[in-house]
């Protein structure tokens, strides 16, 4: 077996992980989705900022999953809104939470790196990626490219995205160890896949049943910016956050913009990337 058909197999796996987590995100306190919250709630005030109005602009959201955060750019104005996920438990779930909140968004069932065919070859204005997406692919080089076919000329990409120092830290303490944050995982790729397999998600709510395996990629910033270079797209901005949407460890304290940080010492936890065509 290749390198590319063990990535798309692995893939195919978590296909099937997303199909049966959703059920339980639905009916999840943690995404909301029977109290009809704001999804403005998932977005750092920053992210608007370097994004700018989506009013008017053609916009597509990749790796969508329920959709939570592709309803904030038709609430905002954006002139078309599609959302994409190769998960069709997910999408005929965002559909419907679209229809409950009168939106207008399209959305469509795909693997990201099948987005340019799925599409039918549109372009878009801004393209937006994130909070746990990246992680799901083995490929940066080859997501790139799609981001550059998927780009009008002066189009954007903004990825938010967890930083990887949080997805290095860990709580669980060693030997002689007190709860301290430590590094227990790698901040760089190289290691391969890491193998999870859990009958819970990130989210409250029962048991997932059936498909429990998944598999996650490690990416370094370094790696997310040079892949994207290299397919032609220029930096514009990078932003490193210190906050999260919500509390993922308990020592955690709410601040001003309702989000969560850890005490002193500060470290980033997401960081935001603006790139242009």
């Amino acid at each position: 077996m290749t390198s590319d058909e063990d990535d798309d197999r692995l893939m195919r796996v978590n296909r099937a992980n997303w199909d049966a987590r959703t059920p339980v995100h639905l009916t999840s306190r943690f995404y909301g989705v029977d109290e009809g919250g704001d999804p403005a709630r998932w977005f750092a005030p920053f992210e608007w900022e370097d994004l700018g109005d989506p009013a008017g602009r053609d916009v597509l959201h990749l790796q969508c999953h329920l959709g939570t955060e592709t309803l904030a750019f038709a609430r905002r104005g954006a002139a078309s809104v599609t959302g994409l996920d190769f998960s069709a438990a997910s999408v005929t779930a965002a559909r419907g939470i679209a229809a409950r909140a009168g939106l207008e968004v399209t959305y469509v069932r795909a693997n990201v790196y099948d987005a340019v065919a799925a599409l039918g070859g549109r372009r878009f204005d801004v393209v937006y990626t994130g909070k746990g997406a990246l992680c799901y692919l083995p490929d940066l080089t080859r997501w790139a490219a799609v981001i550059g076919e998927l780009l009008r000329p002066g189009g954007v990409l903004y990825v938010a995205e967890f930083h990887p120092l949080l997805n290095a830290l860990g709580t669980t303490p060693g030997p002689g160890e007190g709860p301290e944050l430590l590094v227990r995982r790698d901040y760089l790729a190289g290691s391969g896949p890491v193998r999870r397999d859990s009958t819970f998600t990130y989210t409250d709510g029962p048991a997932v049943e059936g498909a429990t395996e998944s598999f996650e990629w490690t990416h370094g910033i370094g790696e997310v910016i040079t892949a994207l270079t290299t397919a032609g797209l220029g930096v514009r901005r990078l932003r490193e956050s210190e906050e999260l949407p919500w509390p993922r460890w308990a020592r955690m304290e709410r601040t001003a913009t309702g989000w969560w940080r850890l005490p002193e010492p500060r470290v980033p936890l997401l960081y935001g990337l603006l790139v242009g065509r």
